[in-house]
């Protein structure tokens, strides 16, 4: 069975601050007061694969519960922990009681389920990227986040890293001028796959608990534990993976949210497997602090043009993957770990701006320090939430293979209404938020 939020539902829920608490249940009572130097007492819901560098970030906590689907998984967790009480079903471990926190490392798909229902029992939560599957779940993640007022943080690690900081710092200062133009792309590859015959799931795998809100299907070798990401029902290929890492260096140093239209190409369209070629490109609206500005993602092997005619030749195959900001009078090449300003020869000697941005003391400790003190993170679920929408919307345009105006305030392609079945979440019966 489907569920479907329509649009008057999702409004009342925006409107409203909260998710409908089918899942979650009644918030519970204010957090408890710790001092920095205090220990969470934090839940694991899921604890192999990605979750293995959550879990080296917040190890020294207090784990009072793990789980996992996966039966051996589960129990190499507990030698790790052996104090942690032991679940299967997310929705048990939320039952207990001396909860503060939790960490969620699932796969795309029960993101959204599993996060809003941990912040409506009044938890603190972090969340692996992308936020959501869907665009409806990022709005309805946002807006149960703010009515909770607990503290949140988006696995996008590289965001605590230095460069993007001073890159960012750069940006704004007005270095390379206004920037009306940024191109993303990175060497990952998703939707290289051919869908096998369904076998029987793995022993140790409770299969329809990992099938979560997503309607039951034959279980397929490929689906568990990594490649599910080159699946729609699960995850949404190199697009999702990926632009939460570097599209957010745009996104923060241009202060971009929802785009206006998006429009997307790619070669292969398949009814089940992600693509592996696709490019797609957004167009934000103006601030008053820069232009209206055109980004271009690429992934497949993809780069801008552009990058050949400011790089020698033997520097493009350097970057892989990146982030180019073109302003008015030069620009910016950056990766995860450098940067450079381009033409070189016209910013030699350039005196770089006083770094304004504080330098991080870690994606996860950032987190952590918010759950005991009431400091900010940067990559809340506010910041996240409207980061994994442009993705997803990425992915929605090339499945529609339409040009998307998209309208924010009411969560709809204004010219292509066939685009609201990938907008909207389905779920199972006890599954919806």
């Amino acid at each position: 069975m489907k569920t479907f939020l329509n649009r008057r539902q999702f409004l009342q829920k925006t409107t409203l601050g909260a998710a409908a608490a089918t899942l979650g249940g009644c918030a519970t009572a204010a957090p408890r007061k710790l001092s920095a130097n205090g220990k969470l007492n934090i839940g694991l819901i899921a604890v192999a694969g990605r979750a293995a560098g959550n879990i080296a970030g917040v190890k020294d906590e207090n784990i009072v519960a793990i789980c996992d689907v996966d039966a051996n998984n589960l129990a190499k967790a507990a030698v790790q922990f052996p104090k942690a009480k032991q679940y299967r079903d997310f929705r048990r471990l939320l039952e207990q009681g001396d909860l503060d926190a939790v960490v969620i490392s699932t796969p795309d798909h029960t993101h959204a389920v599993a996060t809003v229902a941990a912040l409506q029992r009044g938890l603190h939560v972090y969340c692996e990227k992308p936020l959501t599957h869907t665009v409806s779940e990022a709005r309805i993640v946002a807006a149960t986040a703010r009515s909770a007022g607990r503290a949140t943080q988006m696995g996008n690690q590289i965001h605590a890293g230095a460069n993007y900081r001073r890159v960012v710092e750069l940006v704004k200062s007005g270095a390379i001028g206004p920037v009306g133009e940024a191109h993303v792309w990175t060497s990952a590859i998703y939707g290289n796959v051919t869908p096998v015959e369904s076998t029987p799931p793995p022993p140790q795998v409770d299969y329809d608990l990992w099938l979560g809100p997503q309607k039951v299907r034959p279980y397929r070798s490929q689906y568990i534990p990594f490649h599910w990401r080159n699946f729609w029902a699960f995850g949404g290929g190199t697009l999702a993976d990926f632009w939460c890492h570097y599209a957010d260096l745009a996104h923060w140093a241009l202060d971009l949210h929802q785009p206006l239209s998006i429009e997307a190409e790619g070669r292969e369209r398949h009814a089940e497997v992600v693509p592996v070629h696709l490019t797609v490109r957004y167009k934000y609206s103006a601030n008053p602090g820069r232009p209206a500005v055109d980004l271009t993602w690429y992934q497949g092997g993809g780069k801008p043009d552009l990058l050949t005619k400011i790089l020698p030749a033997d520097q493009v195959a350097k970057w892989n993957s990146g982030v180019l900001f073109v302003g008015t009078k030069g620009q910016i090449l950056s990766n995860y770990g450098q940067h450079l300003l381009l033409p070189e020869k016209d910013f030699a000697g350039f005196t770089r701006p006083k770094a304004i941005i504080p330098d991080s003391i870690g994606h996860h400790a950032e987190w952590l320090l918010a759950c005991k003190t009431g400091s900010p993170t940067t990559s809340n679920f506010n910041y996240a939430a409207a980061l994994t929408e442009a993705a997803l919307l990425g992915n929605v345009a090339f499945r529609v293979g339409k040009k998307i105006q998209w309208d924010a305030q009411t969560l709809t392609a204004r010219n292509c209404p066939e685009a609201e079945e990938f907008i909207q979440h389905h779920y199972r019966n006890g599954w919806k938020i």
